[in-house]
């Protein structure tokens, strides 16, 4: 398998980690209309396609003991439920964001969801595999905290007048956050130590967990929608346009080159878990330009909102400057 080890080529694949994160979400926003969880079927399926592309391209180059199919063969099994289980937790917790994006927008459920998620995610890699300098690592996150809370405050100025999607909105980024931080460490558990596996196999065996948990999940949220509207049927997902099902498997595809990508780097000596989780989730900072610029979310706000926006940007930048140097700054 190809595993890069310079840091110049992992920071690469971290940052475009941060671009696929941040930006999947936009082919959403190419289906208005269409109900998230209709969405999400064909999302989950380019998720499974593309963890099998990258593993028989980048994850087989060799027959090494990492290398996609004899890895698969010689796991050990509690390493491939570790992944499974990662992917599960991982996919309620998507689930959940993109109910939040469908009520307040990429601009919000994204910082606040994701933000969070990067808080609890990299304090948890960190004890699990502690690499990096801890300093630039933990001062970086204080800034994104605080570019959390600018992104909160400013979506409840925008909001007046509306304050029971406002409260539901950021309550769904929240338990999105939550359990969003939760599922790297299964992961890293599952890269580390005898009988791994490797970052292109983890990757396609968390594509599987994302399936298995959208079955059910995602039926009972058609069921019972958590961000409102009445039950989703599956005739509505066969009469939708092609190009929507087209968008749909696309903004999938995209998620999984930035997982695998993040995974690989992940799996680098010099760079660890921590760093490459945290810099991939610079992606909030991603989806709150395509929010702000693109969507134009924050239209017609009051100006104290876009002054605690543009605030939002600047602590994001500094932090995850901060994070991205922790790895080769020592003092």
């Amino acid at each position: 398998m190809y595993q890069p080890e310079a840091y110049g080529i992992a920071l690469a694949f971290m940052l475009i980690s941060m671009i696929c994160w941040g930006s999947w979400a936009n082919t959403m926003k190419l289906t208005p209309g269409w109900r998230f969880q209709l969405f999400y079927w064909d999302y989950t399926l380019g998720v499974l396609l593309m963890s099998l592309v990258w593993g028989l391209t980048l994850g087989n180059t060799d027959d090494g003991p990492l290398s996609f199919f004899r890895n698969l063969q010689q796991a050990g099994t509690a390493k491939i439920f570790l992944a499974l289980l990662g992917g599960v937790v991982f996919n309620v917790a998507n689930l959940l964001l993109v109910a939040a994006i469908e009520i307040a927008g990429l601009a919000v459920a994204f910082p606040i969801g994701i933000g969070l998620a990067l808080v609890e995610g990299v304090a948890l890699n960190y004890i699990l595999a502690p690499r990096g300098n801890p300093v630039l690592l933990f001062g970086g996150l204080i800034l994104v905290i605080l570019a959390i809370v600018c992104d909160a405050l400013a979506y409840r100025r925008k909001e007046v007048g509306r304050s029971e999607t406002s409260r539901k909105g950021i309550a769904l980024s929240v338990a999105c956050g939550v359990l969003m931080g939760l599922f790297y460490p299964f992961v890293t558990k599952a890269i580390t130590g005898e009988d791994a596996l490797g970052p292109y196999t983890v990757g396609f065996v968390f594509a599987v967990g994302i399936l298995i948990c959208t079955v059910p999940a995602n039926y009972f949220l058609m069921r019972f929608p958590v961000a409102g509207g009445g039950p989703v049927s599956f005739k509505e997902y066969v009469s939708a346009r092609a190009s929507w099902h087209l968008f749909a498997l696309i903004g999938g595809l995209i998620w999984c080159t930035g997982t695998v990508l993040n995974f690989v780097a992940a799996n680098a000596q010099l760079v660890g878990p921590a760093v490459s989780y945290a810099i991939g989730n610079g992606a909030t900072m991603v989806s709150a330009i395509w929010g702000v610029f693109l969507w134009k979310e924050f239209s017609g706000a009051p100006a104290a909102a876009l002054r605690l926006l543009a605030l939002m940007f600047a602590l994001f930048i500094v932090g995850l400057g901060a994070i991205a140097v922790a790895p080769i700054v020592k003092f």
